[in-house]
């Protein structure tokens, strides 16, 4: 799913690194749901696409 801004503030509670690849991937937790969060940095203007918010099991399992 495209970034939707749905959340005005997320946590980032596991990410990868972001210097080692152009692909960042973050788990981020708001409103007690979860979902990732994937940056493509391989263009000028980053692209971020989220999943859907999930419940811990869930997500974590994603």
């Amino acid at each position: 799913m495209r970034e939707t801004r749905r959340t005005a503030r997320a946590r980032v509670v596991a990410h990868t690194c972001d210097y080692c690849s152009p692909l960042a991937y973050e788990l981020c937790a708001s409103g007690g749901l979860l979902f990732v969060r994937r940056t493509s940095r391989t263009d000028k203007k980053p692209e971020v696409r989220e999943t859907e918010r999930l419940p811990d099991p869930q997500a974590r399992r994603l």
